[in-house]
């Protein structure tokens, strides 16, 4: 692990464990999901280094980390875990129950039917065999 340098922010989140794959990486900050100290940028090529602070919108959750290394492999995760500082904000508990508590809902007779409803439509129609 080279504690100075820059480096390119795909090959950064790839070593640092964040995203599984560097094509993945590149989508990610493609799709404008990664800020570099606070500006939002779209290039893969970017480079950043020690001191840099990266958002990162992932899923259902924003993380926050500050990079205090630029890797030269994936290593295990251990060794990742030297490259940043998370800095993301704990969630509350009311916000760790938030998914849970909403569960998909659909109304009664929307969908697909279910076996016995599609035969009472081939009876009514005269599909019955």
């Amino acid at each position: 692990m080279s504690a100075g340098g820059r480096q390119r922010i795909d090959r950064w989140l790839f070593f640092a464990r964040i995203v599984k794959s560097r094509s993945l990486a590149a989508k990610l900050v493609q799709s404008g999901r990664v800020r570099v100290n606070g500006d939002k940028i779209d290039q893969a090529a970017r480079m950043v280094g020690a001191g840099d602070v990266l958002t990162i919108g992932l899923d259902r959750r924003i993380s926050v980390l500050r990079i205090l290394g630029c890797g030269e492999r994936r290593g295990p995760y251990e060794e990742a875990r030297l490259l940043y500082e998370d800095l993301s904000p704990q969630p509350s508990p009311e916000d760790r129950h938030l998914p849970d508590a909403m569960k998909p809902v659909r109304d009664a007779g929307s969908g697909r039917p279910t076996k016995k409803e599609r035969r009472a439509v081939d009876r009514l129609t005269g599909w019955e065999d």
